[in-house]
């Protein structure tokens, strides 16, 4: 007994030391024994430390309520097989807690489902608590009901917003301890983010600010996650917070301490769309010099925002004026389908910085400098293990580069990677992966057409008029006109002011003069549409001055006044009004009366809102109507059918180019808010794309004079193989005859290969030439070769042509290798040999390849 006496405080000592011991690094975070390994994360001033080990880390942003829990395992796979080894997402708190005290975290909404789907995949996790999110979601991921509780005031120091701040923050902090999701406890979460881009907006708010940021920072730390924080956009961060990066660029971001990492948590792979706008596209060379500049200059954790956008469903959407689409020009489109070249290129990027991992992370760095934006970065270990970063920042011009006794050709506004800083084993300009133009596929409802069916629709549509003003006893009138936010507490998207105008005469012509503050507006005059007016995305107020003739007598003026998304960002950005706020005034008969004081009768929402029209329980509703005649072009009507799931796994999306402006459901399900008459400017998109020089959001666009989205994702989870039932809410008229329901699949597929810049392929330690490889959706095959040359071919897809040289039996070869078959493959050399000949002596040779799919 005297010696256990003796033995037991000398093990309890070692135990207390393996729990307190930190790991190289300035995080204080405690270390949880397991099994007799220690799993621990803290940081230093080059790395996350996980385990004591420092790791590069590439990351990518997947918004859990983007998509649905069946898409998950398919996203996080990609994602992994993309060289992915953390999935990032934001918390929503409007989504989780949608009423006071009332929490919501099943279906689209199951946090612990998603992280865990992450760890199945062995991946890390990167929860973004906020919780204010911004997200280009509804008013930035807050709750409205937190609007009103008395005395409060947003993201600033206010005893009412941080106590509800640090209730909600501390309620997810928990769910994760419960669930042990923490690293420390055997999950995959290594890091949280508390608040969001604070640094860019916080000034107007003065010593308040101040005093809530370091409460922020401190209420944190205090809730004993053992991860280490971060603040994104944050130049002055607390310490231990990690102050990290956000943009497009971030290369010449430094953190505010000399003892933090350097990280990037979001890297905008492309841009949000908005109604009315241009589709942004970000090209896949400009992400990955980017990202390539990064770690040449001290980077090792990179976040892609997005990886994966998705789908703004139901009344997600905040903004004002953003899309249901929230693709965003991502590696995985809005759909879960590789989008490429920009998927394939950054996974080639991903495999060779993974060869310079040790440098990088051990090894002492020396930095070149040739002029004119001719930049090196040599980074070498001990063991004189080697890394270097070849980059010419020239927006034009080409650069040859001198080079541990060599010459290598840098192309403009590119980085080229040497993982044994002599071999050129990627070069960000250089993409040989296959580029995949996709087609929405229109699917034919053969077991859906009635006997009575006219050849101008498959489908027979039943219709609903929503009543045009107050329409409930919930009515309430009041003098003066009110706030649309304050008033429907962003219950629904639509509220009604309504109000009588009197007239001696039934002559003459007035005009109605209102100001308002978005987003969209209908003007109805005894029961017709008189009007409309909008805002946009960069201006969401708007006045409007339209004509109008006065019967005799009494007339009913309606005013439905529309938001679409509340507003999501800026320096109090909840205090933002909505609605009509006037001055409001009507010029008649020679006299100016001000509308802005008289008595208004307001109406809060829809009718069809409160009869749920779009759910399923509603679908014998006697409130329907048959529309044989295929009514076409009335405001404020609903539209409901019946489709059959096409056929197949190809997710679905259904097309709405015919629409005016509403809101769509599928079985209940909310699809989002579509304007499909709103078309984007004539003007800003280019013939070409050139990728070289800085990037910003109206470069490259898209879709000139074209409705700024078309195709609505249906999730095969919410389809039955028949029977479906679709609802719209049409609200300015549109043509519904005209809808279709679509399959998005692969249709051009191209692919460019080159031997040029001394591109030596490097994989698991060989030396390969470049490959040309394509490869159709999982039940399509190549069906025919559109262009195929091997010399070197011009343009880019869909608009290749012959260079000066070019092998003529190019063609054949490439059908005998690839027609018929749903992937295919061909190397450079090879090439070479099978034409016979050498086009280009002396040159280097590129393989361009056009086939369609089918």
């Amino acid at each position: 007994m005297a010696a256990g006496k003796a033995a037991w405080p000398l093990a309890m000592m070692i135990f207390i030391v393996l729990l307190t011991t930190v790991p190289t690094g300035s995080c204080t975070n405690s270390t949880l024994v397991l099994g007799g390994l220690q799993r621990s994360v803290t940081y230093d001033e080059r790395a996350i430390v996980i385990d004591g080990q420092r790791k590069l880390l590439i990351s990518a942003s997947i918004h859990y309520p983007r998509s649905t829990p069946e898409m998950w395992p398919d996203l996080i796979a990609k994602a992994k097989e993309g060289g992915v080894d953390v999935i990032e997402s934001y918390m929503f708190w409007n989504m989780h807690e949608p009423q006071r005290g009332m929490y919501v975290f099943n279906g689209r909404l199951d946090l612990v489902r998603f992280i865990k789907e992450a760890e199945k995949a062995g991946l890390y996790f990167h929860l973004r608590i906020g919780p204010y999110a911004c997200a280009e979601w509804n008013y930035g991921g807050f709750p409205a009901w937190l609007h009103f509780l008395p005395g409060i005031r947003f993201r600033t120091d206010n005893p009412v917003f941080k106590g509800e701040m640090e209730r909600i923050t501390r309620k997810i902090v928990d769910i994760l301890k419960q669930e042990k999701l923490f690293y420390w406890q055997g999950g995959p979460v290594i890091l949280a983010q508390i608040e969001n881009e604070y640094g860019n907006i916080y000034k107007p708010y003065g010593p308040a600010g101040k005093r809530y940021l370091h409460w922020t920072a401190q209420m944190a730390e205090g809730l004993n996650t053992q991860v280490p924080w971060v603040m994104c956009q944050q130049k002055d961060a607390p310490d231990p917070i990690i102050n990290t990066c956000n943009g497009f660029y971030c290369d010449h971001f430094k953190p505010n301490s000399h003892k933090k990492p350097k990280m990037w948590t979001e890297n905008w792979t492309g841009w949000f769309l908005a109604f009315g706008g241009l589709q942004p596209h970000r090209p896949a060379e400009d992400v990955a010099f980017a990202v390539a500049r990064f770690f040449q200059t001290g980077g090792t954790f990179q976040n892609y925002y997005m990886y994966h956008g998705g789908t703004n469903f139901e009344r997600t959407a905040g903004g004002p004026f953003i899309a249901t689409s929230y693709d965003y020009d991502a590696p995985l489109d809005e759909y879960g389908l590789l989008q490429q070249p920009k998927w394939g290129h950054l996974k080639d990027l991903h495999e060779i910085l993974r060869l310079c991992e040790k440098p990088l992370l051990h090894g002492e760095v020396q930095k070149l400098s040739w002029g004119r934006g001719r930049e090196g970065a040599v980074y070498t270990t001990a063991d004189n293990q080697c890394c270097a970063f070849l980059s010419n920042k020239d927006q034009k011009k080409d650069a040859e580069i001198s080079f541990n006794s060599g010459t290598y050709h840098i192309p403009a506004w590119s980085v080229s990677i040497l993982p044994d800083c002599k071999n050129v084993s990627f070069n960000t300009a250089q993409v040989n992966h296959q580029t995949t133009r996709m087609n929405m596929k229109t699917v034919k409802q053969e077991h859906v057409v009635p006997y009575h069916a006219t050849k101008h629709t498959p489908f027979v549509w039943e219709t609903y008029k929503e009543p045009i003003g107050a329409w409930g006893s919930n009515a309430f009138t009041r003098v003066g006109l009110k706030d649309q936010m304050n008033t429907t507490r962003d219950t629904t998207d639509y509220m009604w002011y309504t109000t009588s105008l009197y007239s001696n005469s039934s002559s003459g012509v007035g005009r109605l003069v209102i100001r308002s503050l978005g987003d969209n507006m209908l003007i109805f005059l005894n029961g017709e549409l008189i009007g409309n007016g909008y805002g946009n995305y960069d201006d969401p107020n708007f006045q409007l001055q339209l004509p109008l003739t006065l019967k005799e007598g009494k007339n009913a003026l309606a005013l439905l006044s529309t938001t679409v998304g509340l507003k999501t960002y800026g320096s109090f950005f909840d205090i933002t009004g909505t609605g009509i706020d006037g001055p409001m005034s009507l010029v008649w008969e020679g006299k100016k009366v001000d509308l802005t004081r008289k008595e208004w009768t307001y109406q809060i929402g829809l009718l069809g809102e409160k009869l749920e029209l779009y759910s399923e329980k509603n679908n014998l509703s006697t409130n329907w109507a048959s529309d044989e005649t295929h009514s076409t072009y009335q405001p404020m009507t609903w539209y409901k059918t019946i489709f059959n799931a096409p056929p197949g796994n190809d997710p679905v999306a259904v097309d709405l180019w015919s629409m005016g402006k509403g809101a769509a459901w599928v079985n209940g399900h909310g699809l989002g808010r579509y304007w499909s008459n709103f078309l984007s400017s004539n003007l800003g998109c280019e013939r070409t794309c050139n990728y070289r020089g800085v990037y910003r959001p109206a470069k490259c666009a898209q879709n000139c004079g074209q409705a700024s989205q078309r195709w609505f994702h249906i999730p095969r989870s919410w389809l039955k193989p028949s029977g479906n039932i679709f609802v719209l809410l049409e609200e300015i008229g549109g043509d519904p005859t005209q809808i279709s329901f679509v399959t998005r699949v692969p249709e051009t597929i191209c692919t460019f290969a080159s031997e040029k810049y001394s591109m030596l392929k490097t994989t698991n330690g060989t030396l390969q030439m470049p490959m040309m490889r394509l490869k159709c959706g999982p039940n399509q095959k190549i069906s025919s070769i559109q262009f195929a040359s091997y010399g070197n071919p011009q343009g880019s897809c869909q608009s290749f042509k012959h260079g000066n040289c070019h092998a003529n039996r190019t063609a054949d070869i490439v059908e005998q290798a690839c027609a018929g078959k749903q992937q295919c493959s061909l190397s450079t050399t090879n090439m070479g040999l099978l034409v016979g000949e050498d086009p280009c002596p002396g040159q280097p040779k590129s393989l361009a390849v056009q086939a369609v799919c089918t």
